[in-house]
This record gives C-alpha cells, sequence and structure tokens, in this order.
C-alpha cells in the first residue's frame, strides 16, 4: 500500500522520499512543489488510496480514511532525523500511541487547537484495542 501511495504522489509531479505507517495510520515525507496545495495532494492520495483498497478487497467492509490530516514541514538539516523517524514507526509506536504522538507534536510546536476538532482515535473507535 505504501509503494501504491507513493506512486500517487510521484505521478502528481511531487517527490516522494518515504511512506510508511502502523495499522491506525501513515506517515509520508515528500518534497512539495509550490505549485500543489498539501491539501489537494492528501486528497487525492486519500481518494485514489481509498478507491484501491476498496477494489483490491484488501479490508473486511467498506475502507475509507478519516476527514482531516496533519502536516508539519521540515528544514533541509532535518531530513536525515525526520527520514528515520518515518522509516522506525512500528518500534516508535511500540512505545507511545498515534494520539500521545499527535499531541506532543502540537505541544512542540505549540500549535493551539481544540481536541474535539482533532482526529478520532482509534481506542475511541475500539475500546478494547481490537480492530
Amino acid at each position: 500500500m505504501f509503494k501504491y501511495m507513493a506512486g500517487i504522489i510521484n505521478g502528481k509531479g511531487q517527490k516522494t522520499i518515504i511512506v510508511n505507517g502502523v495499522s491506525d495510520h501513515v506517515h509520508i515525507l515528500i518534497g512539495l512543489k509550490p505549485s500543489m496545495a498539501i491539501s489537494d495532494l492528501v486528497r487525492d492520495v486519500k481518494n485514489n488510496s481509498t478507491n484501491f483498497i476498496n477494489s483490491q478487497k484488501i479490508t473486511r467492509g467498506k475502507f475509507s480514511w478519516q476527514a482531516g490530516y496533519g502536516a508539519f514541514s521540515y528544514g533541509k538539516s532535518q531530513l536525515n532525523h525526520v527520514y528515520g523517524y518515518v522509516l522506525n514507526q512500528e518500534k516508535h509506536h511500540s512505545k507511545t500511541s498515534f494520539r500521545e504522538e499527535y499531541h506532543e507534536f502540537l505541544r512542540k510546536y505549540e500549535i493551539e487547537h481544540d481536541d474535539k476538532y482533532l482526529f478520532q482515535w482509534i481506542e475511541e473507535c475500539h475500546p478494547s484495542g481490537v480492530q
């Protein structure tokens, strides 16, 4: 699935650096050209990957992404660090949940937010942790 998503990004004329994730979210590190809005690229990746997942019956039932996304920028000097972070998602999330991670990003980068507008966290969907 990650290769398919990278193909969508490259097909839109953007530069995929790495795509990786775990069961409840995906991280995509890209070089985004100023000719494309991040919202348009995310929309296209979500729409096209949803259609692929459903047409190939990769999941039980109908698949759809949640509304919304998070986007963070990086400086060239941070590229190797961010790449390593995305590469090691399984190891990272064995210790920290996506919810904890996202809240930490918001705190670290001093992004004002209201929790009611954030994601529907997987533990809210499946309190037992079973999907």
